[in-house]
């Protein structure tokens, strides 16, 4: 059997210098809902992704349906521009009663249009629309198999394994054959399924990935990787799905199925730099649970400094408890462009220092000042060794680095992108050899410790700090070749 390299599918490397690249890399975003009165549910679901941007900016998709017809638009792009107004018409069916969206970030398989997902496919329980947040780590195991057995697949995307797979259930009903394949499937994964007529929701046995349950006024089922997706379409919250728990809402209401027992191990990246800072996942604030990260990195490394500054806008909530802990005043010490994109490519490293000038720019606050630079994580310390020169370049006196999460050591399999392990900074330096590289007078990062104490509730997964990988890892322990045999 021939093995395509899907790294060569891949567009080149991001540029190292870019701010949002030079960090664990947003998974997906994923939503759906059920409406037992027959609706327009197209514009509900493009708030609902809208909301969940920031989870992945590479592609977007929907699929609406009502009993004749069965709608899916995807593309490459931010949900706007994927979805306009003539887009938005044609999916906009006044009588649907399901719907799912997704925004994508590419983990496994690569940033191709036919990867976008929600994934659809024809079999006996008539189309089926599929939308996936996370990765499923024994998915080249089981496409082999599938293979093997004449099953064709259309994309490079694991998603598809999942799909296919309980479509191959033919004897079986959806919610049978939805739970049978999540006893298949290893890994962390956080799923939206849809029929015509029924709308299904599941979590991994550690529920690494979110997923949450909310009700609208109107009678209408959301199911969403936060909450704020359901405050973006006047949802209440109801409460999180439950690790290795299955959920669907049809016309006689909401259901659920314990599937798997749950040995729930949330990924800690969730709170400490995913999710949006106004959600609340497994019982946990976000915005919260970052105030007491900085608050434990005051304890743990304290500095005398003039000042605290955020690395906007993932430092801000760890600043705030860094200044409220050691008493050192908090203050905006760099300034973020919100109109610099990720428009062009620097060919050069002179060219490339210039990029980050355009989105970050220090304040007056810094000059003369002894700072506390807080940010919530150094991947490949390449844009953190910028920074610190930038507020050298404004006259800070002193820059003392604090990081909210601890080393990043190892690459993460459940959906993450925390690029190849040696891209990771902290997988083959020293503490002080990176303190070296980028420039600080000091260096430290919160300890594993502190960051349980800090999230506190549920047990976490910290696997790219520690290496213990809770739910499983691939046959080859190598985020390189994590890619699917076709």
């Amino acid at each position: 059997m021939q093995k395509l390299d899907l790294l060569a599918l891949v567009p080149p490397s991001p540029d190292p210098f870019d701010l949002e690249f030079d960090k664990p890399r947003e998974e997906c975003g994923v939503f759906g809902i059920y409406s037992p009165l027959p609706q327009n549910l197209a514009w509900l679901t493009y708030l609902g992704i809208f909301s969940l941007q920031h989870r992945g900016q590479e592609a977007a998709g929907m699929c609406v349906a009502n009993d004749t017809q069965f709608l899916v638009e995807k593309d490459l792009g931010l949900v706007t521009q994927v979805f306009d107004d003539t887009m938005l018409e044609r999916l906009g069916i006044d009588d649907a009663r399901v719907a799912i969206g997704h925004v994508r970030y590419s983990t496994t398989g690569s940033n191709l249009r036919f990867n976008a997902q929600p994934m659809n496919v024809r079999s006996n329980k008539g189309i089926l629309g599929l939308a996936h947040n996370g990765n499923f780590v024994n998915a080249r195991e089981i496409r082999n198999l599938m293979l093997e057995e004449g099953t064709i697949f259309n994309t490079t995307n694991d998603t598809e394994v999942m799909l296919n797979r309980i479509a191959r259930y033919s004897r079986l009903n959806l919610v049978d054959a939805t739970s049978r394949v999540m006893l298949e499937m290893r890994g962390g994964f956080a799923v939206v399924l849809m029929s015509k007529d029924m709308l299904l929701g599941l979590r991994d046995p550690n529920g690494v990935r979110p997923l949450v349950i909310g009700q609208r006024d109107d009678g209408a089922w959301v199911f969403a990787s936060e909450p704020v997706a359901l405050k973006a379409v006047d949802a209440t919250f109801v409460r999180d799905v439950l690790p290795g728990e299955l959920v669907w809402a049809d016309k006689t209401g909401l259901h659920s199925l314990q599937v798997a027992h749950g040995q729930p191990t949330p990924c800690a990246f969730e709170w400490i730099y995913f999710a949006r800072a106004d959600s609340y996942l497994d019982g946990v604030d976000v915005h919260e649970s970052r105030i007491r990260m900085g608050e434990q990195l005051a304890l743990e490394h304290p500095v005398d400094a003039d000042i605290v500054v955020p690395v906007p806008d993932s430092g801000i909530g760890a600043a705030i408890g860094y200044a409220r802990a050691s008493g050192i005043p908090f203050d905006y010490g760099l300034h973020k462009n919100p109109y610099a994109g990720r428009s062009f490519i620097a060919p050069n490293q002179d060219a490339r220092a210039l990029k980050v000038k355009m989105k970050l720019a220090p304040t007056s606050a810094v000059r003369g000042k002894r700072v506390v630079l807080v940010d919530d994580s150094i991947v490949r310390g390449t844009t953190s060794s910028l920074i610190v020169n930038l507020l050298f370049e404004a006259g800070a006196t002193e820059v003392h680095f604090r990081v909210s999460s601890p080393p990043i050591t190892n690459p993460c399999f459940y959906g993450i992108d925390t690029a190849a392990r040696k891209e990771l900074v902290a997988s083959h330096k020293s503490l002080e050899e990176i303190r070296e590289l980028i420039g600080a007078n000091s260096l430290a990062f919160i300890s594993e410790r502190g960051i349980r104490e800090a999230v506190g509730g549920p047990g976490l997964c910290l696997a790219c700090f520690n290496g213990q990988y809770p739910a499983g890892v691939p046959l080859e322990n190598d985020v390189d070749k994590f890619a699917l045999e076709i």
